[in-house]
């Protein structure tokens, strides 16, 4: 199991999030204390995220090394500042390849996505039917071989084919598709997913059995005024959230929180 972060509000620099909490993402790669499975986050980590006019597409940085062992990191997160961020720590599910095109954050114009969870035997039973509901366009966007990067496809192929629709209904729409497929096939699968577009960060905890994988979301912490955040286990001692099981987690500009069950 993966271990996520989604930063939304005032502008900092990356190491505020990175670095600076006592729990923060780089000791949940080696410590975590809420995974499901898995031991350590070792197979590469990846961190997006948005200039602050959030004109431009996204910007991310990857590797397929321990998140503690880069040693460019803690210099490039001193210099970017940011006010939308998505960061991910990489436990990658056997037998997926340990490389840069399975490393999220996936990007797509003006999207990025990160995922925490699997497809039971994804390769023997979803990875044909996903990729028959993708339009040819998004059929060309998968450069990697993971569950995670063809639920993202499933999301882009329902924003292609009615635009205007909002991340929220294109992410619930995917999340009842893989419901049903799951149900044809007789498998089983988790789906802890954060998705932006640089205004807004919409989540899902989910799973269709248990145990379902952490989430949590906190809002206008005193150490991080003027923002609210999401991740897999709490960076510091405040008051987090767990995210309800079952459930869509909207977090807007104007910093509301919104939780809606998924049905």
């Amino acid at each position: 199991m993966c271990r996520l972060l989604g930063y939304l509000g005032k502008p900092i620099q990356l190491n505020q999030l990175l670095y600076k909490p006592k729990h923060s993402l780089i000791v949940q790669s080696y410590q975590p204390r809420e995974m499901t499975a898995g031991l350590m986050n070792v197979d590469g980590f990846g961190i997006g995220w948005y200039h602050q006019e959030k004109t431009d597409n996204p910007y991310t940085y990857k590797n397929t090394l321990p998140i503690w062992s880069d040693i460019n990191l803690p210099h490039l997160s001193r210099y970017v500042e940011s006010g939308c961020v998505l960061g991910y720590v990489r436990s990658a599910t056997p037998p997926l390849a340990v490389d840069l095109s399975n490393c999220q954050p996936f990007s797509q114009e003006k999207l990025l996505f990160i995922h925490n969870g699997f497809i039971h035997n994804f390769r023997q039973t979803l990875y044909r039917p996903l990729r028959n509901q993708f339009s040819d366009e998004v059929y060309q966007l998968i450069n990697g071989t993971t569950d995670s990067e063809h639920i993202f496809g499933l999301i882009l192929t329902q924003l292609q084919a009615s635009p205007g629709i909002s991340l929220f209904t294109a992410l619930h729409q995917a999340l009842i598709t893989l419901i049903e497929l799951s149900k044809v096939y007789h498998i089983y699968f988790s789906a802890n997913i954060i998705i932006s577009d640089g205004q807004q960060l919409v989540a899902s905890r989910y799973a269709s059995r248990s145990p379902i994988p952490s989430l949590y979301w906190l809002r206008d912490d005193p150490n991080y005024p003027d923002s609210v955040m999401l991740a897999s286990e709490p960076l510091f001692e405040g008051n987090w959230k767990r995210c309800p099981d079952h459930s869509i987690i909207s977090l807007g500009e104007d910093f509301e929180v919104n939780i809606t069950p998924i049905s």
